[in-house]
C-alpha cells in the first residue's frame, strides 16, 4: 500500500497529496482489512508499477452493491502496456464475486487517456460532481 501511494503521487504529480500526511500502518491495516475497501497492484519484478483503488458501495433500494474506483494510475515508464485494463479487469472478477452489479469511476474533462480508456471498458454517461463541505458553516473547498 505504501508503495501504490508513492506511485499514485508520482503518476498523479501530487507526491504532496499521497505521502505529506501519509497514513500509518494501523490505518491502512483497518483500510485493507475492510470488506469495502479494493486495493489492487501491478508489480514488475517485485516493484508496484500500477495501483487500483476501489470502494464497494452497499445500496439501500435493493440488495446490491456498485464498485467505485477512486484512484487508478500506472507508472509513466510503464504506460501503454495494457496494465490499466488489466486492474479493471481483475476488479470486474472482484465485482462479479461481490454480487456488484456495476463499476463506475469518473474522469477529469481533458485527461484524454483516462476517458479513452474507460470509454473503451464502459458506457460514458455525463454528470455534474459536486465537493460539499462536512460542516454547514465550512467553507466550500476550492
Amino acid at each position: 500500500m505504501e508503495a501504490m501511494l508513492t506511485t499514485f503521487g508520482e503518476a498523479f504529480e501530487e507526491i504532496e497529496t499521497y505521502s505529506g500526511a501519509r497514513p500509518g500502518v494501523a490505518y491502512l491495516s483497518r483500510l485493507l482489512d475492510s470488506d469495502t475497501f479494493i486495493a489492487i497492484a501491478a508489480l514488475k519484478s517485485g516493484t508496484v508499477v500500477a495501483g487500483l483503488a476501489a470502494y464497494e458501495l452497499r445500496k439501500f433500494e435493493q440488495e446490491r452493491s456498485e464498485i467505485y474506483i477512486y484512484d487508478l494510475a500506472v507508472a509513466a515508464a510503464h504506460r501503454r502496456e495494457g496494465i490499466a485494463t488489466a486492474l479493471i479487469r481483475e476488479l470486474q472478477v472482484i465485482a462479479a464475486e461481490r454480487g456488484a452489479y456495476v463499476i463506475y469511476v469518473q474522469a477529469d474533462m481533458g485527461d484524454a487517456p483516462a476517458i479513452a480508456l474507460y470509454s473503451k471498458m464502459g458506457v460514458r454517461e455525463n454528470v455534474l460532481h459536486f465537493d460539499i463541505p462536512p460542516r454547514p458553516d465550512a467553507e466550500k473547498p476550492q
